[in-house]
């Protein structure tokens, strides 16, 4: 008889349920978070009928920590479930609202039970791909907490020092560029950045990174950094002076990991079979290239057509009918970490294809916004990405935006 299993995480136990096909309990326990936890579940799913050939599927509410990655290895079918979809069930049981770990366990157990086929395992993805996912998140982490610090900065410079958000928040220069960082640090304040001389201001340009043109963006900083403006008390400003360096000690650090790991992740990128083909792409470099592997791994099983590959990015729109109503709307449910990506993606591709900028034009002419002409041309990037890694084929222009054939008279 066909045995299922549904597991109750927790930092410091897991509940352990197993149900047969009728819905009758076959055992429970409660096992530690240990490697004895793990070789008490072994030896339960094996008293219970687990074979190599023929493992028990487990149900849990995570996909990430030691456990499931040892259920991964192996080999059995992990589902992870939503937390949400499990208090549902649970609901549809019974109605007290009652709740307890094992009754957790047995709700994540049946849930496979009944409705196995409307959820899907987590992919069979290589250990290289799992590597890449993780420095790839790391990377996508850190730039984000950099420019979460950033942002914070700008706020507390607009309170006393708006010199400095007129002399770096200009284009191709921000608050978490080097330059801004090296400035700030050694003139943390309106007096402090006014009594910079220019010899002071090309040496921190230097050591920031800027090769060309260095007296010509010395001079202009100075001018500016020396217009009068509305100040704040001395030992006010002093206060917040000192608050600026804390923030850049912390601005500093997040664009160093940032860094780092971008070359980690580029590096193991660059091993992958996959690399050469999402690389043929335009718009996508090493970086961008190891996002997208990331979260669609290398398991092609994962997604039944480029549509569903659509559906989890969020990209293909979603429909609302009922009676005469019909209302088309952007996916919010998805992967947020690939609808990031494919933004970047998307707009990057407009310079690097003529059939991108195209598709991208007549979805703007037809009344889309950026964002949704963006999110449109990210669809047919995606469908042709999954087409082109199952057929093992580089990206060819003319193939993907055919120019299209003139109209007879």
């Amino acid at each position: 008889m066909k045995i299922f299993c549904g597991i109750d995480w927790a930092e410091d136990h897991h509940d352990v349920a197993l149900v047969n096909e009728r819905g009758d309990l076959v055992a429970k326990q409660r096992i530690s978070v240990d490697l004895a936890g793990l070789e008490t579940l072994q030896h339960l799913l094996a008293e219970a009928g687990d074979k190599p050939g023929d493992p028990i599927p487990v149900a849990i509410e995570t996909s990430r920590g030691l456990l499931v990655a040892c259920l991964r290895a192996t080999g059995r079918p992990v589902y992870a479930i939503n937390p949400m979809a499990v208090a549902r069930y649970r609901e549809r049981r019974s109605v007290a609202r009652a709740k307890s770990d094992h009754a957790d366990a047995l709700a994540l157990a049946n849930v496979l039970r009944t409705d196995a086929d409307h959820h899907h395992p987590l992919p069979a993805d290589s250990e290289l791909i799992q590597a890449i996912a993780v420095l790839a998140r790391a990377q996508q982490d850190a730039v984000w907490n950099r420019q979460q610090l950033a942002n914070q900065l700008r706020s507390l410079l607009r309170e006393f020092f708006p010199a400095a958000l007129a002399a770096f928040q200009v284009k191709n220069v921000g608050l978490a560029h080097p330059e801004a960082r090296a400035v700030l640090a050694a003139a943390p304040t309106p007096a402090a950045a006014a009594a910079l001389s220019r010899a002071r201001l090309r040496s921190l340009l230097r050591r920031a990174g800027r090769q060309r043109r260095i007296e010509t963006r010395a001079e202009h900083l100075a001018g500016v950094l020396r217009e009068p403006h509305m100040r704040q008390l001395p030992r006010v400003e002093e206060a917040l002076g000192q608050q600026v360096r804390a923030l850049i000690l912390q601005l500093d650090a997040a664009a160093q990991a940032a860094d780092d790991l971008a070359a980690a992740c580029a590096e193991r990128f660059t091993e992958h079979e996959d690399a050469e083909i999402i690389t043929s792409f335009p718009g996508l470099g090493e970086l961008t290239g190891a996002r997208i592997l990331a979260e669609i791994g290398d398991d092609r099983s994962r997604f039944a057509d480029g549509r569903a590959l659509k559906a989890y990015a969020g990209s293909a729109p979603i429909t609302r009918a009922s009676g005469k109503s019909l209302i088309v709307h952007h996916r919010k449910v998805k992967n947020q970490r690939l609808a990031a990506v494919g933004y970047v993606w998307s707009f990057a591709a407009l310079s690097g294809s003529r059939g991108a900028r195209g598709h991208y034009d007549r979805r703007r002419s037809i009344g889309d916004r950026h964002t949704a002409a963006l999110r449109n041309l990210f669809n047919r990037l995606l469908g042709q990405l999954h087409h082109c890694l199952i057929t093992r084929q580089n990206y060819d222009e003319n193939t993907a935006f055919p120019t299209p054939l003139p109209v007879p008279a």
